[in-house]
């Protein structure tokens, strides 16, 4: 290893270091972060090429990140368009020796691929060790499947490359040979330390505050996807919110992105770089939401810690607190927010004096609050000062258009989180099973969909060959179809997982007829009926011996 030139950082001023990887090089990156753990704070991003420009230009609006390590197309499309550090893991030419030797066992037909740059080099190799190894260069992802197809075709049976180049290489069905180290890898994490060091001591830049980082907004406007009418309007309403300094009540049903909305309107406004600080109003007993409110004294209460405790209120000085679930927030509390709303000072639990305030409070509920007031629940004159700016969040069921967005993408990222590319004609297979996801409710909204994904992504990992269909979204998700409804199929029955049906989803008890039946329409051709149900020619074949009486 690199000898160190810099002694270390406190550790509160660690090194910020982001992995960015969507291959098998995410699997390695994990392996070598644990070596670095106690010498930088590193986190891994499952995202690439635009997706990770994007969440990573969010990001660096109230977070700090050193450097980023990537490697391959990725790192050079993140290095144009990034004012980030970034490194670029390259593999050595041991490395290239060490992964042509492992092809060598497979096969004689050796193909080798670099992401724009031949490796000369090699030619010396081949000659001295008689191989012969084919090379090719790439510059987009398209570009490497063809030169794979290429090679296909003329005989090659292994190819070695980057996680791109072997994620294609094994779809097209080819032996495909990881080219980078450990080494290399490890290399890699030194030169961002080394360079993560440089960057701050040139900078000046230390970490005076560690509780600013805990406390921003992680989410901006474009968290908040769909381009549906309903929601242009309230990103619009937002970044007008964000102009002023005024309360702000957001309604909306469980799952429709309230607290993205609150951190959205606290990353536009001018509040942006100070602290972000929530809180659930019915998550925490009554007894506790008042000391964490407001804070308390030495000795207010028995338990009470030495020198007192500083409230929310006070963390969230010169930045916004969001009170999520404010309906549920005692009568008593009310009244003492609404003194802190007009006087902007708070006095902690046992205290006797004031401590002034500038925060600017974004609440959010589920409930009906003028029903409250009405019921005498909630106080009519805090009710109208919490609400100076009102911000209603439009239900899934009411906005289907976005259906097909959110889902390619809460898929695209749950895939990513298990290390498995989607498939090329992704999009086109989520459009398919639009009418399937536009029939339900969604009375979870945003989050249940995203819950659905993250179930969806699993047994396509588990199965990649396996296309995504309506039929087989609802052997995933029976909720999605209504019993009650006299044209929906029956009633799903779970069974449960083993070893031998682990790899594929429990399918409902009419799916086999389904196959049956499709496959006697279409004559018995199989390719045809496949084709009709949207999975592949094998998982049909394994479906109707699954189904076999012999």
């Amino acid at each position: 290893m690199r000898p160190r030139s810099h002694p270390l950082p406190d550790p509160n001023e660690k090194p910020v270091i982001w992995t960015v990887a969507i291959s098998r090089l995410s699997d390695l990156f994990r392996d070598i972060t644990l070596e670095f753990d106690d010498r930088a704070s590193i986190e891994p991003i499952n995202l690439g090429f635009e997706d990770a420009v994007r969440h990573i230009r969010e990001r660096m609006e109230t977070e700090r990140c050193d450097a980023v390590i990537a490697a391959g197309s990725n790192a050079a499309y993140l290095k144009g368009r990034l004012s980030l550090p970034v490194v670029i893991a390259k593999a050595s030419g041991f490395d290239v020796m060490q992964a042509l030797a492992r092809a060598r066992k497979i096969t004689s037909a050796i193909g080798l691929i670099t992401y724009q740059e031949p490796m000369p080099e090699l030619v010396e190799f081949q000659t001295t060790f008689g191989l012969q190894i084919v090379q090719r260069t790439y510059v987009t992802e398209e570009d490497a499947r063809a030169q794979i197809n290429e090679l296909k075709a003329a005989g090659i049976k292994a190819i070695v490359g980057a996680g791109l180049i072997t994620d294609l290489a094994e779809e097209a069905g080819l032996a495909g040979v990881f080219v980078y180290s450990a080494a290399s890898i490890r290399q890699a994490f030194e030169d961002a330390l080394e360079l993560a060091r440089f960057t701050q001591l040139e900078s000046g830049r230390a970490r005076a505050n560690p509780l600013a980082d805990a406390l921003r907004a992680k989410h901006g406007l474009n968290d908040l996807r769909g381009d549906s009418a309903a929601m242009q309007a309230v990103r619009h309403s937002i970044e007008l919110f964000a102009k002023s300094p005024a309360t702000v009540l957001i309604h909306g049903e469980t799952g429709t992105g309230k607290e993205l909305a609150a951190q959205a309107i606290h990353r536009e406004s001018q509040r942006a770089r100070q602290p972000f600080v929530a809180i659930n109003c019915g998550a925490v007993a009554e007894s506790l939401l008042e000391s964490e409110l407001f804070g308390y004294e030495e000795g207010a209460f028995t338990g009470s810690r030495r020198g007192g405790h500083a409230g929310l209120f006070e963390a969230a000085n010169r930045g916004t607190l969001f009170l999520d679930e404010i309906g549920e927030m005692p009568l008593q509390l009310q009244t003492r927010l609404l003194r802190v709303l007009e006087e902007r000072e708070v006095v902690r639990v046992g205290g006797t004096r004031p401590i002034a305030v500038n925060v600017r409070i974004i609440s959010a509920t589920h409930c009906d609050l003028d029903q409250r007031v009405r019921d005498g629940r909630f106080r009519a004159d805090l009710f109208y000062r919490l609400g100076v700016l009102r911000l209603t969040l439009p239900p899934l069921r009411e906005r289907t258009e976005d259906l097909a967005s959110l889902a390619e993408w809460g898929l695209k990222n749950a895939l990513a989180s298990l290390g498995t590319r989607p498939h090329a004609n992704l999009h086109a297979e989520i459009l398919a099973c639009v009418p399937l996801l536009a029939s339900y409710t969604w009375p979870g909204n945003v989050r249940e969909l995203r819950n659905l994904m993250e179930r969806v992504a699993l047994f396509l990992a588990a199965e990649p060959l396996q296309a995504l269909s309506p039929g087989f979204i609802t052997a995933v998700a029976p909720e999605l179809v209504s019993v009650s409804s006299p044209t929906a199929a029956p009633a799903f029955r779970p069974t449960a997982v083993t070893l031998d049906n682990a790899s594929s989803p429990p399918l409902p008890a009419s799916y086999s007829e389904t196959v049956h039946t499709v496959l006697a329409r279409f004559g018995g051709n199989r390719e045809a009926a496949a084709k009709h149900l949207g999975i592949s020619r094998t998982t049909l074949w394994r479906r109707l011996s699954r189904d076999d009486p012999r």
